[in-house]
Order: structure tokens, then sequence, then C-alpha cells
């Protein structure tokens, strides 16, 4: 493997953890109705620290199948575009139904980008599986939060 194609790759995604990291949990956020099933505020962090190196590898892995990878390497730039807009939707603008517009168009985005991996490298495929699941809890966690709290979504429409 290319380490300097993944240091590039990881590059992409601490631009798309620097948006989380710019636009977090504030009193806004700690107020709003939620699951007890929400993760606590820790659990976020190590999670995305994990996903964005798994996410990094699995890109650098396909480049190693040049062209036959082209496509999925579309996907993944396109993921990770998707993927640094939620926060400043969601913690910067408040706008809870657009946050589940903007998970569900991730979650899409990641979905199509494990399987377009997994036809070039099943491993590269494999690696987004936790991504996947992670962005599955996301988008459930915004729906049930936007459903919890109508008041609050009718104030920042």
């Amino acid at each position: 493997m290319d380490w300097s194609l993944f240091a590039i790759f990881l590059v992409a995604c601490g631009a798309a953890a620097s948006t989380g990291a710019m636009f977090t949990p504030d009193e806004w956020y700690r107020q709003l109705d939620k699951p007890s099933w929400t993760p606590p505020d820790w659990v976020f962090p190590v999670t995305w620290t994990t996903l964005y190196l798994l996410m990094a590898l699995a890109a650098a892995r396909a480049t190693l199948f040049g062209a036959e990878a082209f496509h999925a390497l579309a996907l993944w730039t396109v993921q990770i575009v998707l993927n640094a807009i939620w926060s400043p939707i969601f913690f910067g603008a408040k706008r809870i139904r657009s946050g589940l517009i903007g998970v569900g168009a991730l979650w899409l985005a990641v979905f199509a980008t494990m399987v377009a991996l997994w036809r070039v490298d099943w491993l590269s495929g494999a690696l987004f599986v936790p991504y996947i699941v992670w962005v599955s809890i996301a988008f459930a966690l915004n729906l049930a939060v936007l459903r919890r709290n109508e008041d609050v979504h009718a104030r920042h429409a």
C-alpha cells in the first residue's frame, strides 16, 4: 500500500473531522429531548477517529486496483463531503430536519461506497461496515431527536 495516499485520504478525513470539531454539541443540543440509547458524548470522538482511519485505509487500499477503483473512489469523495456538512447543519444551524436529510444522504453515499469498494476489494468494502453501522445509528438518533423535539424544530425550521 502507498502510505502517501493513505496520508492524503487521512487529510481529507481530517478536513471532515474539523467541521465536527468546529460545530460541537452545545447547550441547545444538551437541552433537546434525546432517547435513552443516545451514546455518551465521549463515544463520538473515539468512534469517529476509528472510522476516519478505516475510511482512509479503505480508500488507500482501493487505489491499488487502479482504474477499476475509479467509481468507488469517486463515491468515497461524495461521502466525505456529505460527512463534512452534517455537523454545520445540525449543530451549527440547529436544523434538525435538514440534519436528517443530510445524514440520510450520507447513509446512501456510505452504502454505495461500501458496495463499490467491496466489488474492487473485499477488505476495502469490509472496512466500511463499521461506518455504515454508525451512520445508521446516527440516522436513527437524528430521527428520534426530530420526533421528540417538534417544538424545537418549529423554531429552527
